[in-house]
């Protein structure tokens, strides 16, 4: 302690003499220094040189901590001199804004890569999941048959069942086809499993009946296919069944088939002819309060119905001139089947009476299937019909050209109607041109009775060929703007004999008169139909003795012979 003492003494002295050689070199007195602090740093190195008085400079080890530290305050001050992350709102467009942007998209990249799964995870069931457990689960769980369901509660197999090596096929599948719209009679039995060469033979044998065309869409098909000869070929076809026409039915079967036996003979084809009657059905009634209620209350078809209203609407005011005390008689075509079929036709004869006295009476005639009246009058229109359904934007007269710009005839009318419009023929008629007409642009002229004529102008496509005939309110073609127009519309012209005039000044109505023998087989027809009686067609046919059907159970056939012997 002594020691230090001394040494604290001499180094206080040597500070004295310091400070005042300093106040005599400069000439004026100094601050002095802290007196403590010079002190702890003189004790300090004292008591170092003590505990090691050999070593000339003494290091304190560092710790790993301060290392990290050291490291950690660096690599901050590293990275802050690179400028990773530049505000890109500042400076855009220069090297460090560029630097900032791919920073960004490097780092949105990287983010995508490590992007999470949003795949659904599985969990583990509670429940051990063996081979038995899961064919126990597989034996009741709900799915279609194809994808390997089992039907019914049963047990799974287990170990001790011991499988087959194969299993027995059943020795026949039977399954019912219907023909789509569309579709062919191959492909519908292609894809009931058919084979092709049994297609081959049975479009053949079918077609030797009847077109293969002709059989109408919807016609349900029976077919029965046989055993196969041996794993993986088509079955070979047995039967093919199916109602051809109303009077007509199919039968293919393959002859010579024996009992047990995976293949037989050839296929042969066996036509079954129905017996059918055409008696048309006849029907009578009151209007009462609806006329449609009546009539379908009656056992009329829909259909029917409809063409009985459309056919003395063109003839009489329905809302006027029908009573509730009139009495409708409408005769449609009918064919009765002797296997129980019946299929309803076209109006034949459309009637109306009162007080017992007919007062319309229309019967159908001809290949057009046009309405006459009794005296062989054609039916009559109540005027034309308009070709658009649209307002009249021109009239008939003298009017400035839009186009030309000067004044001259505007030969026609002219319907405001959009693109593609259906136009109608405004009677009935003959096409007399079709096709390009100069600044009419598409143009379709029709020639009526009376010796008039009309033509639609500015057609975008015509749909009527020159020499067709063409029934009132047909489509004959579709607005557009073709030739000299401004727009789409309809220019619509009448000419009598070959002259224009005014289209709303003319309302004239369809006749057609029947003569010489046509006339009088008109009139024999037409009391054919009245005499036929009503509701006699819907009376089942007597079957004949070869009609019969034989039972198919054994307790049948002993009842029928029973009842034979009686």
């Amino acid at each position: 302690m002594d020691h230090i003492r001394d040494i604290s003494e001499g180094t206080a002295g040597q500070h004295d003499d310091l400070s005042e050689g300093a106040n005599d070199a400069s000439g004026g007195p100094k601050p002095d220094l802290d007196t403590s602090h010079r002190l702890g740093l003189d004790l300090e190195k004292a008591a170092a040189d003590i505990h090691e008085p050999d070593s000339p400079v003494s290091s304190r080890p560092v710790s790993r901590a301060e290392r990290y530290s050291e490291w950690k305050h660096s690599a901050a001050r590293w990275i802050d001199g690179i400028d990773l992350t530049p505000d890109l709102a500042q400076n855009i467009g220069s090297r460090r804004w560029f630097r900032g942007l791919g920073t960004m998209i490097g780092l949105g990249a990287v983010a995508l890569a490590f992007w999470p799964s949003m795949a659904p995870l599985e969990a583990r069931t509670a429940m051990p999941q063996d081979d038995n457990v899961r064919d126990e689960f597989r034996s009741q769980m709900i799915m279609p048959l194809a994808l390997g369901a089992d039907s019914g509660r049963r047990m799974g197999p287990t170990a001790k069942v011991i499988p087959l090596a194969s299993a027995p096929e059943r020795p026949q599948i039977s399954m019912l086809a219907t023909l789509a719209p569309g579709d062919s009679f191959a492909s519908m039995l292609r894809r009931a499993g058919v084979s092709s060469g049994d297609i081959g033979q049975v479009s053949a044998l079918v077609g030797q009946a009847m077109p293969l065309a002709e059989i109408e869409p919807g016609t349900q098909i029976d077919i029965v296919l046989g055993r196969r000869a041996e794993e993986g070929v088509p079955r070979p076809l047995d039967t093919l069944k199916f109602r051809a026409r109303f009077d007509l039915e199919l039968e293919v079967a393959r002859q010579g088939v024996a009992e047990g036996a995976s293949t037989g003979g050839m296929l042969a084809l066996q036509k079954n002819v129905i017996r059918v009657d055409d008696t048309p059905l006849r029907v009578r009634g009151f209007v009462g309060a609806s006329l449609y209620r009546s009539m379908r209350a009656a056992g009329v078809p829909a259909s029917a119905v409809q063409d009985y209203i459309k056919a003395l609407d063109n003839q009489i005011n329905m809302d006027r001139e029908v009573a509730s005390t009139d009495e409708f008689d409408i005769v449609i075509a009918y064919r009765r089947a002797a296997t129980g079929e019946r299929q309803a036709g076209k109006l034949l004869y459309a009637g109306l009476e009162r007080d017992r006295k007919p007062r319309t009476q229309l019967m159908r005639w001809g290949d057009e299937g046009r309405f006459f009246e009794a005296s062989g009058v054609g039916e009559q229109r109540n005027g034309l019909v308009a070709p658009v359904p649209g307002q009249i934007s021109s009239r008939f007269g003298m009017r400035r050209h839009p186009i030309l710009g000067y004044r001259r005839m505007h030969s026609g009318m002219d319907f405001r109607a959009r693109r593609g419009t259906p136009i109608v023929a405004v009677t009935d008629g003959t096409v007399s041109s079709a096709g390009r007409a100069g600044g009419c642009g598409i143009a379709v002229k029709l020639k009526h009775g009376g010796n008039l004529s009309t033509r639609y102008c500015h057609m975008s496509r015509m749909s009527v060929q020159r020499g067709q005939q063409v029934r009132r309110g047909q489509v004959i073609g579709y607005v557009g703007s073709t030739g000299l127009s401004t727009g789409p519309h309809l220019h619509y012209e009448m000419y009598r004999g070959g002259k224009a005039i005014n289209p709303a000044s003319v309302k004239f109505v369809t006749r057609a008169q029947l003569s010489g023998a046509e006339l009088a087989d008109f009139r024999r027809q037409l009391s054919k139909l009245k005499e036929v009686e009503v509701g006699a067609a819907l009376q089942d046919l007597t079957p004949l003795n070869n009609e019969a059907e034989e039972p198919l159970r054994e307790i049948e056939k002993i009842d029928l012979a029973a009842r034979t012997a009686e």
